[in-house]
């Protein structure tokens, strides 16, 4: 009896180690293993990732990604995610990576390991019609303002400066919402909005206000994902270092930042 006892936990506990070894799975090695890597980025969202005349998913974040497969030797596959799947997708292991201009915060560095150093950063402003004639923040209090699920500013904007957040799953829709008159602005990250504005159908419109609540943007992976986490951290540094963001500002018609710039010295 004792020696079926002794068998039947011996049992459990090598079944135990071998989940406790599956669960801990590297993701660096299984990406080598398979010969590709699945980045989750923005497609909506010019010039960081948005689709060309052909489908396919290109910008400034599709071209990091690139050099990320690059470096591992594996292709590359690229996943459209929005602000309110993005960490989903990860965490779901739909995605190996995520690489869509997601800000930095405390509360995303609970349940994602967030990348140092960080790869960009942008702030927040708004997309409105030049007829509005948006001089300030206050202006916008008890507005209706277009936003994004999950941003991490629509908090402060809707407490702070007492905007009417009217939320949407993507800019598509928000964008949609902000022509049809339905939001008196689109308050949204300024970098995109700046590459929104180079289209021609948004001549009417005008990014009025003085940009606030700038974060820096963080590539992400599982929690726990030490090795693949190590690599891109070599990997980011590599990019200010070698002056590759800066490359790609030029590259993508973004106008430079003082953040490129500044990180560039740093690393150099």
């Amino acid at each position: 009896m004792l020696n079926r006892y002794l068998s039947i936990v011996a049992t459990t506990a090598v079944l135990c180690l071998l989940g406790a070894a599956s669960a801990s799975a590297d993701v660096l090695d299984d990406v080598r293993k398979k010969g590709v890597l699945v980045v989750g980025t923005k497609a909506d969202y010019r010039p960081f990732g948005h689709l060309d005349p052909s489908g396919k998913i290109v910008g400034f974040e599709p071209d990091l990604a690139a050099d990320v497969a690059k470096r591992l030797g594996v292709k590359l596959e690229l996943v459209p995610v929005v602000a309110s799947n993005r960490i989903q997708f990860l965490q779901q292991g739909r995605i190996d990576m995520m690489l869509a201009t997601m800000s930095d915060t405390p509360e995303r560095r609970k349940i994602v390991d967030i990348i140092e150093p960080n790869h960009y950063g942008s702030g927040t402003n708004v997309l409105a019609p030049k007829s509005a004639g948006l001089k300030n923040w206050e202006a916008l209090r008890g507005k209706k303002v277009c936003l994004i699920q999950g941003a991490f500013y629509n908090k402060e904007l809707q407490e702070k400066y007492g905007v009417e957040g009217v939320a949407f799953p993507g800019t598509a829709e928000a964008y949609s919402a902000l022509k049809n008159g339905n939001c008196v602005a689109f308050a949204y990250d300024d970098t995109a909005i700046i590459g929104e504005m180079q289209k021609p159908e948004w001549s009417a419109h005008e990014m009025p206000l003085d940009s606030i609540l700038f974060v820096p943007w963080g590539l992400a992976v599982k929690q726990g994902e030490k090795a693949f986490a190590d690599m891109l951290s070599k990997t980011a540094a590599e990019w200010h270092k070698s002056g590759y963001i800066q490359e790609l500002e030029k590259k993508w018609g973004i106008k430079p930042t003082r953040f490129a710039a500044e990180s560039r010295l740093k690393f150099k």
